[in-house]
């Protein structure tokens, strides 16, 4: 059992604090024994990141409240100043169970297979000349000390930036004088200090290297103290609702060189700080004691530890697993063929990207029948195949047009320079609606059919993002129906010509109706419940926040409707409350990989239940998906894609490892001896649909 909190409003559960228990759950998953010991370690990583981007988002947004003198008290009696206090109380116990499970379970099972994290002052004499060399060779060009006095202002520390705060002495003097080191994060922060057959592996921190080697940095100075301490930014982009389109790019670069300089939102430091150096940052980088976390380990964010995680140790990982290629997709000469005739659902990381989606646009830019190719970017990654295969399409002559999602938080930098990539390639590069992110999966082709134009296209749950693809559970689904595409088309003319169209009539698109379109569905349960029909409500989500959906839930619940919703993170809903939400139940799953999928079901009637309604989308159910993004939902209607979208369901539903419920309080219970993990068993049965027959090597 995860514990939640005491303070829980009547009906709803407090989003922060639904959200740092899904964060408590990760977390858990890094004491879990059935786990292979470096995956905890990365489950470990997963919670420090949650955390810094929780820091980032929220509490910079609360401080960004405080600031422009927002005084309002929330629906559960706190104003922005109590909310932040509220929630660092929260976080401190999660911060000590962190370090516990650091230090005493995973620390010594990674001794017991010969791997050792060391700082620099533990090393053996050996040990310390390989470290010593490393440091002259690697580290020591990288250094750049920043003294700060009258002719040296206090340095610009960026954002997760882990630093050595230290108090220097000129010979015979008594004045402290303050510098400051950047640890590098070009270089791992765990450093090998062993030779490949070695049987013993030993890391040696990059902080306490540099902490070890300062007389270099600073010869002839008396070194008195050293702190380490990292500092936590504001990450927000406040893009003006106003700003054309047009503009909007240059509105985002402006606001990515400001982000650097933003308000600091957490200053870490380790167990027994120094209090000069202390109170020095504290007054320097503007902020007050309240800002500051002490850490009760010295190490900031276990995410440092990805150098070990990702070492070549495969008996403490995971068995490999390699996304499958279909057979009968791959025996086809063409997937156009396959979508002319037949609709086709793929299910990711189980089935491969590269063999359906990428595979798709590479036809796309080498077919000659082609001649229009649309696509919408969120996030694709550093290295991804599909930006240069836009590109190509480009220069053989196609109409390319691609939608890049500028202010898709964190990757604004990396969209920026896929978007002029495009741009100098031909391509016809929008940003959008003012005002709205796009958040919508979609990509539309062209083709010169025999019999005319035809548009071919895949909408999917999740972002065009080669890697991730193996890591997220996502849906995507290719289809040649007209319904279907001549609305994917309006909705082009929407995001590019301000078309204002809003009758959709397959598609489900937000801002425009898509809460209607839900709320609508909800209500036919209802009255389904109400007529002795069959009914019910399935969904699995990332977040459920929306206030709407969730009181239309309860009235559903209400009337006899059984509610069954599967959501990995934030959960304002309370199930279980008699006479409100007794009818529903609300569970999680986290496992190897992360489930995204956003698939949902209506039963409508049908008299078999696997004969409903069933929609994929890229939105969650919450307030900022619903109406201030651009979003869209698809419905499956082959009878054969419908039955296996609800096979899915019910086995996310029957598994019981790695899996939460969630009581009336907001607490989740996870079963200690459950025997089906839901991943693994979709793993096994696309290894028996594709005739294979093993499930690892």
């Amino acid at each position: 059992m995860i514990n939640f909190v005491s303070s829980i409003d009547e009906q709803y559960i407090d989003r922060d604090l639904s959200w740092l228990a899904f964060n408590r759950r990760v977390l858990e998953l890094a004491a879990e024994q059935r786990i292979p010991l470096l995956e905890r370690l990365f489950f470990l990583g997963i919670f420090s990141s949650n955390l810094d981007e929780f820091y980032m988002k929220r509490i910079g947004g609360m401080r960004r409240q405080i600031k422009a003198g927002v005084t309002q008290i929330n629906k559960f009696g706190r104003s922005p100043e109590d909310e932040i206090e509220f929630i660092r109380a929260e976080i401190a116990p999660d911060l000590n169970r962190a370090c516990t499970i650091f230090s005493k379970l995973l620390v010594p099972a990674l001794e017991q297979q010969g791997i050792y994290l060391k700082q620099y002052r533990e090393l053996s004499d050996a040990s310390r000349v390989r470290a010593n060399s490393y440091f002259k060779r690697s580290v020591f060009p990288l250094l750049t000390p920043l003294a700060v006095d009258a002719g040296h202002p206090f340095p610009i520390i960026s954002n997760l930036s882990t630093s050595l705060g230290v108090i220097l002495r000129q010979p015979e003097s008594d004045e402290n004088l303050f510098a400051r080191v950047k640890i590098s994060q070009v270089t791992p922060q765990w450093i090998p200090l062993f030779d490949t057959g070695s049987n013993s592996k030993e890391y040696v921190s990059l902080e306490s290297l540099v902490a070890g080697h300062l007389d270099m940095l600073f010869p002839g100075m008396e070194i008195i103290a050293v702190m380490p301490f990292r500092v936590t930014r504001n990450a927000g982009l406040e893009v003006n609702s106003d700003d054309d389109a047009e503009d909007l790019l240059e509105v985002v670069e402006e606001e990515l060189r400001q982000r650097r300089f933003a308000e600091v939102v957490r200053l870490q430091h380790g167990p027994q700080p120094n209090a000069w150096i202390k109170e020095f940052l504290i007054e320097n980088l503007d902020i007050t004691a309240t800002d500051v976390q002490e850490m009760p380990s010295i190490i900031f964010t276990f995410a440092d530890l990805n150098a070990i995680v990702s070492a070549p140790f495969p008996a403490l990982k995971f068995p490999a697993w390699t996304p499958l290629a279909n057979p009968e997709v791959s025996e086809e000469p063409s997937l156009f063929a396959r979508i002319r005739f037949k609709d086709m659902l793929v299910h990711h990381p189980f089935e491969s990207f590269h063999s359906t989606v990428e595979r798709f646009l590479r036809e796309a830019v080498e077919d000659p029948k082609v001649q229009s190719i649309k696509m919408t970017v969120y996030r694709v990654g550093d290295t991804t195949p599909l930006i240069p295969l836009l590109v190509r399409a480009a220069e053989f002559g196609k109409d390319v047009v691609c939608l890049v999602e500028v202010k898709a938080r964190f990757d604004e930098e990396r969209n920026i320079q896929w978007a002029y990539t495009l741009e100098d390639a031909g391509v016809h590069v929008v940003y959008g609606i003012p005002g709205l992110k796009t958040h919508a999966k979609t990509l539309v082709v062209i083709r010169a059919d025999e019999d005319g134009l035809r548009a071919y296209a895949h909408v999917g749950t999740g972002n065009y993002h080669a890697h991730t693809s193996s890591h997220y559970t996502d849906m995507g689904l290719f289809t040649c129906r007209p319904d279907i595409t001549d609305e994917l088309l309006d909705f082009f003319n929407y995001l590019t010509g301000r078309s204002l169209k809003g009758d959709y009539q397959a598609l489900v698109v937000a801002p425009t109706g898509m809460e209607l379109s839900i709320l609508s569905a909800i209500e036919g349960e209802i009255q389904a419940a109400e007529c002795g029909e069959p009914c019910g409500i399935i969904a699995q989500l990332n977040n459920l926040e929306d206030v709407h959906v969730i009181e239309a839930l309860y009235q559903a619940s209400q009337a006899g409707v059984p509610v069954k919703l599967l959501v990995r993170g934030i959960c304002c809903l309370r199930p279980g409350m008699p006479g409100l939400s007794e009818h529903i139940e609300v569970r999680c799953i986290l496992g190897r990989f992360l489930e995204h999928t956003r698939l949902y079901y209506f039963r409508n009637g049908a008299a078999e239940p696997d004969q409903g309604e069933f929609f994929i989308t890229s939105a969650d159910w919450m307030g900022r998906n619903l109406h201030r993004r651009v979003e869209l939902a698809v419905p499956i209607y082959a009878a054969g894609l419908k039955k296996y979208c609800w096979e899915i369901l019910q086995v996310l539903f029957r598994s019981d490892v790695y899996h939460w419920r969630m009581d009336m309080q907001g607490r989740y219970f996870q079963n200690e001896n459950g025997k089906i993990d839901a991943q693994e068993y979709i793993m096994t049965q696309t290894l028996e649909r594709f005739g294979m027959e093993k499930l690892y090597d």
